[in-house]
C-alpha cells in the first residue's frame, strides 16, 4: 500500500538530524570551552561534519568580536573622490573589481557616501547624460570600532546594506567592514568569479620563494615542489604546517619542515590562509600540479 504522506521520508530524515543535534548538547556545557569540547566529541563520533563544526565555532567566535578586529584598515581602502569625473573614477572601479566604494571629499576622513557600481549602469547607455558622483551616491552607514560584530550582522540583514564605514572615538575613519567579512568568519573564505584562479594555490614570488594557499592539497604541493611530505594525518599544506606548529600560528610566525621554510602570511584565529614557502636555492621543482 502506498504512503499517503509524501513527506514521511523527509520527516524521518529531519527527525534523525534533530536527534543528533540534541545528542550533541546533552552534555549541558557550562561555558564556551566545554561547548567546543562537546563539538569536538560530536565530530569524532561523526554526529556532525567538520564543516558544520567549523561554522558553529565561527558563530561562537563572532559573538565575542568587535568591528575593529575584522575591519579593512583605512590604508587598504579603495576610495573615490567626489570631484572625479567618470573618466577618472571608472578605471579605479574596473581595476579593483569591487562593487561598493566609499566616496570622499578631499580626504578619507570626510566620507560623502557610498557608490554602488551597479548604479552606473544607467549612464552606460546614454552618452548624453553627465555622471556626477554627488548625484548617485547613497548614504554611508557609520559604525564605531567598538561595536560588536554580531549585532552589526543583524543590522546588515534587517536594513539591507552591505558595507559600513568604521570610525574611531574621535570620528576619524579607521576602515570599513562588509557583510562578506563577517560571513567569511563563519563559513570561510568566499571567492567569486572575479578571483584570479591562477593565484588560488601556488604563486612564484622570487627566485626560491613562493606564495601558497593553505588549502593546497598536499599531493599537489609535493608534485609541484618535487618533495614528499607525510600525508598520513593531513590532506592540505595548512594541515601539515599546523600539525608541526602544534598551535594556531599567527601572521609572521615561521617554521622549518625538512629543508623548506614556511612563514604564515595570512591567518585568523581559526585557520591558516596563505603561506610563504622558501625552498633551497639548488632544489629542483617540477612546477606542475598533480592531476
Amino acid at each position: 500500500m502506498s504512503d499517503d504522506n509524501p513527506h514521511s521520508s523527509n520527516g524521518s530524515s529531519n527527525k534523525s538530524i534533530l536527534e543528533k543535534i540534541v545528542q550533541v548538547f546533552t552534555g549541558e556545557p557550562k561555558n564556551k570551552e566545554e561547548l567546543v569540547e562537546v563539538l569536538n566529541d560530536a565530530q569524532d563520533r561523526e554526529l556532525i561534519k567538520p564543516e558544520t563544526k567549523q561554522m558553529i565555532e565561527g558563530v561562537l567566535e563572532v559573538a565575542d568580536m568587535r568591528v575593529r578586529e575584522i575591519m579593512i584598515p583605512r590604508s587598504q581602502m579603495i576610495t573615490l573622490d567626489i570631484a572625479q569625473s567618470l573618466d577618472e573614477f571608472l578605471p579605479i572601479i574596473l581595476d579593483s573589481a569591487h562593487s561598493r566604494f566609499p566616496v570622499v571629499n578631499e580626504d578619507i576622513d570626510h566620507i560623502e557616501g557610498i557608490l554602488l557600481a551597479k548604479d552606473l549602469l544607467a549612464y552606460g547607455f546614454n552618452q548624453q547624460d553627465t555622471c556626477h558622483l554627488k548625484d548617485i551616491i547613497r548614504p554611508a552607514i557609520i559604525v564605531p570600532e567598538s561595536k560588536k560584530v554580531e549585532p552589526l550582522l543583524k543590522e546588515f540583514r534587517s536594513q539591507r546594506y552591505h558595507m559600513a564605514v568604521v570610525v574611531d572615538e574621535y570620528g576619524g575613519v579607521s576602515g570599513l567592514v562588509t557583510i562578506e567579512d563577517i560571513l567569511e568568519l563563519i563559513v570561510g573564505e568566499i571567492e567569486d568569479e572575479t578571483d584570479d584562479e591562477t593565484e588560488e594555490e601556488i604563486k612564484h614570488l622570487a627566485s626560491n620563494v613562493y606564495q601558497v594557499k593553505a588549502l593546497t592539497d598536499l599531493a599537489d604541493f609535493d608534485e609541484y615542489f618535487n618533495c614528499e611530505y607525510d600525508k598520513k594525518d593531513v590532506d592540505t599544506l595548512g594541515g601539515l604546517v599546523l600539525h608541526h606548529f602544534n598551535h594556531m600560528p599567527k601572521k609572521g610566525e615561521e617554521i622549518s619542515i625538512g629543508n623548506f621554510t614556511f612563514k604564515i602570511t595570512a591567518a585568523d584565529n581559526r585557520r591558516i590562509q596563505t603561506l610563504q614557502v622558501t625552498i633551497p636555492k639548488d632544489h629542483a621543482i617540477s612546477g606542475k600540479l598533480a592531476d
